[in-house]
This record gives C-alpha cells, structure tokens and sequence, in this order.
C-alpha cells in the first residue's frame, strides 16, 4: 500500500472534502432532507471544526485527499459525549484498512479532549462502515442520542471509551 498521511483540515481542503462527502451520500443513496447533505457545515469544513473540542481530518494517498472524518460535541447532550462525524472515503480506498486508521486517529483525539463516550449515526445500507465500528467497540443502540437533525439515519451506536484502552482504539 502506497504511504499515506492523516493530518487536520485546512481552509483550501473544504471544496475537496464536501466534494468526497457528497459524491459517497450519492452513491449510498442518503436522503438529501435529515441527513448530513443539508448540514450547513459542508462547504465550511475547516470553520466549523475550529470550535473547542473538535477535530476535522483527511486522509492523503499519494497526496490526494481520498477521505475525511472528525468529531465534534454532541449537541442537546452531556459533556462528556462526542459524536463521530462525516466520516467518509472515496470507492478506490476502501477495503484497504485506511478507514480503521481514519477512525481510530479519530477516537484518540476525541479521548484526548477529554470525552467518554463517542456517538455515532449511519445509514442502514453502510455495513462495511457499521462493521468496523462494532470492530472498535461501538454497540448499537435503540434510541438516538442528542440533536444532530439526521433522523434518516437509523442505525446508532455508542462507544464508551473506559471499556477500551487508548491504545486498543
């Protein structure tokens, strides 16, 4: 596998990295209405990600982005709770263990900063997604967690990182 580097969003990254995330809500089929395609913060990446205790990340293979994910607070919740936020790669990466590398780099900065649990939502049809972050400790959970606006997405999960080391993330 060709080198590649996880490094924080910059202000000139924010017209690539919408571009990847709405090209894979496309190619999931994710409603445009109650999903992350109306979040305000798409085309403004690098901005919305400056606020305390978050963290906004590409991935570079052979100096393109080909993938992107953050965290930021969960809104309407406790503190402690992060949510796991537009994670996303581009077709030609995945399979390639770059998406458990993107996520845990993730994780460890949420832990960091401080959180305990990190939240996440996913569409139902993201099972390669959904797969790897039952790998890293998530569990499903019933109900949805704080004010993300994204009621299309159905499936929720919820790690609590005091039952995984740093390092095992």
């Amino acid at each position: 596998m060709q080198e590649y580097l996880i490094r924080s969003i910059r202000g000139d990254d924010n017209v690539v990295v919408a571009k990847i995330i709405r090209e894979v809500l496309t190619e999931m089929e994710v409603p445009k209405v109650a999903s992350a395609f109306e979040d305000a913060s798409l085309d403004a990446m690098f901005e919305y990600y400056q606020a305390n205790r978050s963290g906004y990340y590409v991935l570079e293979l052979a100096g393109k982005i080909v993938a992107a994910g953050g965290f930021a607070p969960l809104a309407g919740a406790v503190e402690s709770i992060c949510e796991l936020q537009k994670v996303y790669f581009r077709p030609e990466v995945r399979g390639l263990g770059l998406g458990e590398k993107m996520v845990r780099h993730c994780l460890q900065a949420a832990q960091q900063q401080g959180y305990l649990e990190c939240y996440l939502e996913t569409m139902p049809n993201m099972i390669a997604a959904q797969a790897l972050y039952q790998k890293l400790g998530f569990k499903s959970i019933d109900k949805s967690m704080g004010c993300t606006g994204h009621t299309s997405c159905s499936v929720r999960m919820l790690l609590r990182f005091s039952e995984r080391e740093i390092s095992e993330i």
